[in-house]
């Protein structure tokens, strides 16, 4: 008899507890129980529609970073253009950073967090 089944039977629950099942429930979704909690993130968020912006501000706000994926935007340019010019204007206003690293992704700082955007100098030709 597993520890679950005899925590059942002493709440009195019938049903056999499913460790799986539990451990992809939505509520464990942002619970990582082997490790400790971090104090930032890198979160992935999927640039699709205007009220994503906000999602992306109250992130950066709790100092995580963020890679921005805008393959969904790709195919209408000036909707990107507006979308990405207004975080640029946010991550400028509160000291964060933003740049694109990939033709379909971008990196967002927060505050006092910079990225270095020089490319490495190429080899010497010999």
């Amino acid at each position: 008899m597993s520890i679950f089944n005899k925590l059942g039977g002493i709440l009195g629950t019938s049903k056999e507890l499913d460790v799986e099942d539990y451990m992809n429930s939505a509520e464990m979704e942002d619970v990582d129980v082997m490790n400790e909690p971090a104090d930032f993130y890198i979160k992935p968020v999927s640039l699709q529609q205007e009220s994503d912006i906000a999602l992306i501000e109250a992130e950066l706000q709790k100092r995580n970073i963020i890679l921005l994926d805008i393959s969904e935007l790709a195919k209408r340019p000036n909707t990107l253009k507006g979308m990405v010019d207004t975080l640029k204007e946010y991550v400028t206003k509160t000291n964060g950073d933003i740049a694109r690293i990939g033709e379909e992704k971008i990196m967002l700082t927060p505050a006092k967090v910079k990225i270095i955007k020089s490319k490495r100098p190429k080899a010497p030709q010999r």
